[in-house]
């Protein structure tokens, strides 16, 4: 007993066995004497007390109570620091947890230092480049940008390097339950982690739950020669400080989209290759569309192309291509990235992964070893640092103990090229897979005002519908400001909105979202027969 309340709590734990009919407990002594029907074994005085959380032994007719032990901490290790590892960092310690976070490269994962927030910078600096040389009114006068690439890779790792300190080292540095061990790690067992610190030195843990958050990293095809080649991937090309002057992209989906044409605006001569169709997953509409924009402003786009070797001659690349010889002084690979697993040495847990090596959880994040976890893009969830976040939130509340599901059914999607590619929910093709019955509309953007008074009318909205019942069930974008557009037909299709409810909200006049609206009044009426702001 620590106080005068233990004591309190003791005899009242005594008092509440049937037989006892007085109790008398002293915090100083630390001993309780009591006055019981004849015959009542000790045991049961000693187990009233102890289910308190108290300690207790017999002795000299006596009966001694010790103040409860404090439960061990759970002990989490999370092998990883990107946005997944963190978010459940953070939660493991609010749920009371001790963590351990292992990293072997740079804090802060992906987004942060090589993905979300460089590119995005570098998409800006080269949309305000696309403007000075190209924009639609005739009254200001256009010309070439003066470029200074160092100049912007300098302001550009500058802000990773704020957020990176302000998101992530700072959390470090002001949680005490969170701990960093640097080293690369693997398991020895299910049980047991072996991590390799810098020093080479090796450190064995023994967490009761254990977090895979190792993210991905560029996936290289294996074309002949290229491996012999200095090639590009997207880490290399955020941080280039030269502009190529023609920049070969392999690959067709968002990084090599995105990329392609940062780079075609910053004065490159930009050739994009791609196996197949751009952004094949998506409605072939929006990767139809995308294409004829992305020529428009002078890109070479060669779709269903193999590339079938590849050469440098230390100054030029050579690609032999399907549809023949490509020669560039840069090459970006961007064909896909692939889960950081290979080195966990997981064969030795028994966790199942796919045939990329992604983990496979469910939707509490579980592997199929009941004491690991896994979160963000190294698993089979989708491939999103707002996904990742989430997840390792999840993972957190049920490594210690809740329970909380990831929901994927409304996941939206930006791909940030220009016009942006926005997704949300089901195409056509998906929802007929599911054996659903629709109805869809497609508004092209010259029917959206804020679309005409940008005098930039790329692009469409097509909303996909329940034949039956009319509620949204998808919502694909192709649009200036697309992004900012497309959670508000997330929402819609979260809360089961039909098509008619959509078109019969307010939306703002002379905003790009208010085409969802119109979008959605063409499945009843013809939207240029009406009035602005028609409702």
């Amino acid at each position: 007993m620590t106080c005068d309340h233990c004591a309190a709590s003791v005899k009242q734990a005594l008092l509440a066995v049937a037989s006892v009919s007085r109790a008398e407990v002293s915090y100083p002594d630390a001993t309780a004497h009591v006055e019981v029907a004849a015959g009542t074994p000790v045991s049961v005085l000693l187990d009233a007390v102890r289910v308190k959380g108290y300690g207790a032994e017999a002795g000299g007719g006596a009966c001694c109570a010790t103040a409860p032990k404090t439960p061990a901490k759970l002990s989490v290790a999370i092998i990883g620091t990107g946005s997944a590892a963190f978010a459940a960092a953070i939660r493991a310690v609010e749920e009371g947890a001790e963590v351990t976070v292992i990293e072997a490269s740079t804090t802060g994962g992906t987004c942060v230092n090589v993905g979300c927030v460089p590119s995005k910078i570098l998409i800006r600096a080269a949309h305000v480049a696309h403007l000075q040389a190209r924009h639609p009114f005739p009254g200001l006068a256009t010309h070439a940008p003066t470029l200074d690439r160092k100049a912007l890779v300098m302001q550009q790792q500058a802000r990773v390097i704020e957020l990176r300190h302000a998101k992530y080292e700072n959390i470090l540095e002001t949680n005490p339950g969170i701990t960093l061990l640097r080293g690369f790690a693997r398991f020895e067992d299910a049980k047991t982690l072996v991590v390799k610190q810098p020093d080479g030195a090796e450190k064995r843990l023994t967490p009761d739950r254990i977090l895979i958050a190792t993210g991905r990293s560029p996936q290289i095809p294996d074309v002949p020669g290229l491996a012999d080649t200095p090639f590009w991937t997207s880490t290399e090309a955020l941080i280039a400080e030269e502009t190529p002057a023609h920049l070969i992209v392999y690959g067709g989906s968002v990084v090599a989209l995105e990329l392609a044409q940062a780079y075609l605006r910053l004065g490159s001569q930009v050739t994009l290759v791609t196996r197949g169709a751009l952004l094949s997953k998506d409605d072939p509409a929006i990767g139809e569309g995308l294409k004829a924009a992305l020529i428009e402003e002078g890109m070479r786009v060669l779709t269903d192309t193999r590339v079938n070797a590849v050469r440098f001659d230390g100054k030029a690349f050579d690609l032999e291509t399907s549809a023949g010889t490509l020669s560039g002084d840069r090459l970006l690979v961007a064909t896909g990235r692939k889960p950081n697993t290979a080195g966990l040495s997981l064969a030795a847990t028994g966790v199942i992964t796919d045939a990329s090596g992604a983990v496979k959880v469910d939707d509490h994040l579980r592997t199929n070893v009941p004491h690991i976890f896994a979160a963000g893009d190294c698993t089979n969830a989708p491939q999103f640092v707002y996904v990742a976040a989430a997840a390792g939130t999840r993972a957190a509340i049920n490594m210690t103990g809740g329970d909380a599901a990831l929901d994927l059914s409304v996941v939206p999607a930006v791909v940030f090229t220009d016009p942006q590619v926005a997704t949300v929910g089901l195409t056509e093709a998906q929802a007929n897979e599911l054996d659903m019955a629709t109805d869809s509309r497609t508004l092209t953007l010259d029917n959206v005002p804020r679309a005409l008074a940008n005098f930039d009318t790329r692009g469409f909205i097509k909303l996909v519908a329940d034949k039956q019942t009319g509620r949204l069930l998808g919502a694909q974008v192709l649009a200036g400001e697309g992004g900012e557009i497309i959670q508000t037909a997330a929402l819609a299709i979260r809360n089961r909105m039909t098509v008619t409810d959509l078109a019969g909200q307010l939306f703002p006049y002379l905003t790009m979202v208010e085409g969802l609206k119109l979008a959605a009044q063409t499945f009843n009426r013809d939207v240029k027969q009406l009035s602005c702001c028609a409702g």
